[in-house]
């Protein structure tokens, strides 16, 4: 049996980069990282969901939303969340 790569299996069900498909997968994965670097870095400075959220004015069932799917966040609720509510600081990179 031919063993395969996590990029071949991706590239096998999702398409090849570029695909639309594909190019949704990599997004999904990228919300998802986003979610749970904000989770790590909240747990580092010792805070609950709830205390961030009253932080940053925002429910603790939105926090837990975030932090396990980081789609549909926006920008500011990213840069309120880690500069308010975490004390740190956004860097975005973007590739073209």
């Amino acid at each position: 049996m031919e063993t395969k790569s996590w990029k071949d299996i991706k590239d096998n069900v999702y398409g090849k980069i570029g695909t639309e498909r594909r190019n949704e997968l990599e997004r999904d994965f990228e919300s998802f990282k986003i979610g749970l670097l904000l989770k790590k870095a909240r747990e580092e400075k010792h805070l609950t969901q709830l205390e961030l959220a009253e932080l940053v004015d925002k429910k603790r069932e939105y926090i837990s939303k975030i932090e396990n799917n980081g789609s549909n966040l926006t920008l500011k609720t990213l840069y309120d969340i880690v500069e308010k509510g975490l004390g740190g600081k956004v860097k975005i990179s973007i590739e073209v």
